[in-house]
């Protein structure tokens, strides 16, 4: 394949479409795993609480982004700030996390997720889950391949059942509701490692697991059509969407298993359908987790691998990976490297025990350090840039944004001081792309030029 340069991605999206793959990128059956953990950490007078006001706070952090994104649209996203605030060096290393931390991590999780499901149904043996999880991955980044608008049409069907799954699990709570069975209520004393400042830490750790995802849509504005201001509305619009299904879950779960039956639940949603409809429910929710895995995993890998293509282009020693595929629409180079270091994380993972709470615990410091740094950038740019014309101004200007810093910085402890020893294997895995860049300026690998990375 040539490298000669292509003309990169066009505006083909429109805002509903849009909308619609970013609510994918949001919505995931995490909440499923992470509703009775803040049931267990802050109580059943501040659930409801916590869960508005990281709703809340995410659309104040969707805001900053989509001025940013808005004013320099750019199929790099966070990237594309990151690098014009602080230089090349924080945008590789932002680009590294993604590449061997957040994204292949999170695809590789999800696939495990789906097929830890799959193989408690049709056991296929001792690394029959990593086999299942490596093929799904296979066939997702063929699919991505085949052209963008394969990719998006199959997230617009994917987010679509998914919903539909949430939407039967709340009219189980209803169902149950309206029959009047009965639910203890809540007990007052929380356990003795919850509660205080240390169990709404703990607790947000979850919550903002749940409503993670929405900076990704970043990397969609340069595909965006309607103006600058599609990806506003796709963001806030899917952020809104995701906190009401999230409280209308959260209710259910409560109508149907009592809050102490939530919090001492290790699956709510089997539980709360098998008591509503039997058999069929717990299908249901087999079915959810697969279509949930799938939609995570296919959004996660168009959105990995077009801030991958745009890294690749600032940096001549990766510059075969910095094609976009003109013919189909996709970084295609790219997206075969996502998913190959994705399956080299499920190889591992079927050699070593890992679980939900081991990959929160690697991800998230590495989260929200990038997201402090992105939430100043705003500052940064405005002052660096202010003759570049802004569709979308974040409100309150410069006290949002210094909140949302706040929180950022707030959330980086919380994570380190809350989770484990995974916390600091991932703070390794960044520190290690920090000797990568070394490497490779050390080759000539550097940045070619301002202009280059600005365009």
């Amino acid at each position: 394949m040539s490298d000669t340069p292509s003309a990169g991605p066009r505006r083909h999206l429109g805002v509903l479409q849009a909308l619609l793959v970013t609510l994918g990128m949001v919505i995931t059956t995490d909440i499923l795993k992470t509703a009775p953990t803040v049931a267990l950490n802050v109580g059943a007078e501040h659930f409801y609480l916590v869960w508005v006001l990281g709703g809340l706070l995410s659309m104040v952090g969707a805001l900053c982004f989509a001025e940013m994104a808005t004013a320099f649209p750019h199929p790099g996203g966070d990237y594309h700030f990151l690098h014009r605030a602080y230089g090349e060096r924080v945008g590789f290393l932002f680009a590294w996390s993604r590449f061997a931390v957040l994204h292949t991590g999170w695809i590789a999780l999800s696939a495990f997720l789906f097929a830890d499901y799959f193989t408690a149904v049709l056991p296929l043996g001792h690394h029959g889950a990593g086999l299942f999880a490596g093929a799904l991955i296979v066939a997702l980044v063929l699919v991505n391949l085949l052209g963008v608008r394969v990719g998006f049409l199959t997230q617009t069907l994917l987010v679509s059942l998914l919903t539909l799954g949430f939407l039967t699990i709340v009219s189980g709570g209803a169902w149950l509701a309206w029959q009047g069975v009965a639910v203890p209520p809540p007990s007052n004393p929380l356990p003795p490692e919850s509660g205080g400042v240390a169990g709404f830490s703990a607790a947000m750790i979850f919550v903002f697991l749940a409503f993670g995802g929405w900076s990704d849509a970043a990397t969609l504005s340069a595909e965006i059509r309607d103006g600058r201001r599609g990806l506003f509305i796709a963001m806030l619009g899917a952020l809104l969407l995701l906190l009401g299904i999230y409280l209308a879950l959260n209710w259910a779960f409560i109508q149907g298993l009592g809050f102490d039956g939530l919090a001492a639940s290790g699956a709510p949603a089997v539980e709360l359908l098998g008591r509503a409809f039997g058999a069929p429910g717990v299908g249901v929710i087999l079915l959810v987790v697969g279509v949930s895995a799938v939609a995570s995993i296919n959004s996660t890998l168009m959105v990995g691998a077009r801030t991958t293509y745009a890294a690749a282009r600032d940096v001549p020693s990766l510059h075969r990976l910095g094609h976009w595929d003109d013919s189909h629409g996709v970084p295609r180079r790219a997206l075969l490297a996502e998913g190959g270091v994705a399956l080299l994380l499920v190889a591992f993972g079927s050699f070593a025990e890992s679980g939900f709470n081991a990959m929160v615990e690697y991800m998230t410091p590495v989260y929200w350090l990038f997201m402090a740094l992105s939430s100043l950038a705003l500052i940064i740019l405005r002052r660096r840039h202010p003759e570049v014309p802004r569709p979308v101004r974040v409100p309150l200007y410069p006290l949002l944004p210094l909140l949302f810093f706040a929180l950022c910085l707030y959330m980086l402890w919380s994570s380190l001081a809350y989770v484990g020893y995974g916390a600091f294997v991932g703070v390794a895995v960044l520190a290690l792309g920090a000797l990568l860049q070394g490497l490779l300026a050390w080759r000539g690998g550097s940045v070619a030029g301002e202009g280059e990375v600005l365009s």
